[in-house]
């Protein structure tokens, strides 16, 4: 029998009309759709977007990845979604895995992927493009993200932020992704560098209830949730 294909659906930044045709016509094709699990008893993001675009014949599949930075939780997690998946392809069922965001940019679909790859080296894998976070947020303030000769550096959530004294050395735009957990020490470091009048912060990027911060200057202690992003521009726009 013919193993099934594990498609990554990316479904952009949280819009549902921002998931590519090609991404939806794969997410409908699929015989089971799986997707990150919602916390307690809510359905998660994905889930909650590509519902209704989804027949009564596919199989929903939602699976747990914790949210930590434990690797003694997390691998097993990895392993056990990835298991899951692998019961569906070996019996010729492709598998669309949707995703926020794109999918090869700090994705939750890397680590299934790998595992997939590790437990099983014949499954066959797909990634469809989508739109990532910081192009929405650019987008949603109505600036480009880079001109000319822009050097660009995109950091994962930080955690220390000596690592932005390191990247503003070379880089005119930078982009601190989940950058809830260390907001306050950003600003002060961005005060200290007069830079708060050339950031910004887009939270929940194209969702309904998205909040756009462009005066930092008197914002130094926003509660920003997990869907938050800054963009600071360190060299001036030409």
């Amino acid at each position: 029998m013919q193993h099934g294909t594990l498609y990554g659906i990316s479904l952009g930044p949280g819009d549902r009309e921002l998931i590519t045709l090609k991404g939806l016509r794969l997410l409908q094709q699929a015989s089971v759709v799986a997707f990150p699990a919602g916390v307690g008893s809510k359905p998660g993001l994905a889930q909650e977007i590509v519902s209704s675009w989804l027949s009564s014949n596919q199989k929903q599949l939602p699976l747990n990845f914790p949210y930590t930075q434990d690797d003694r939780l997390l691998f097993p997690a990895w392993k056990q979604a990835a298991t899951t998946v692998w019961q569906h392809l070996k019996k010729g069922e492709n598998v669309a895995f949707a995703c926020l965001g794109d999918l090869s940019l700090y994705s939750t679909f890397t680590y299934l992927a790998l595992s997939l790859q590790q437990l099983a080296p014949v499954a066959k894998i797909e990634i469809i493009p989508g739109v990532c976070s910081p192009l929405a947020a650019t987008a949603s303030l109505g600036i480009p993200l880079t001109v000319r000769q822009d050097r660009l550096a995109i950091l994962p959530a930080l955690y220390r932020v000596k690592e932005l004294e390191k990247v503003i050395e070379w880089a005119d735009v930078v982009v601190l992704m989940k950058v809830n957990s260390v907001y306050r020490e950003v600003w002060h470091f961005l005060q200290e560098r007069d830079l708060l009048d050339r950031a910004w912060v887009v939270e929940r990027a194209t969702m309904s209830d998205r909040a756009i911060y462009s005066d930092l200057r008197s914002s130094p202690d926003l509660k920003l949730s997990y869907f938050s992003l800054l963009i600071v521009r360190i060299r001036e726009l030409v």
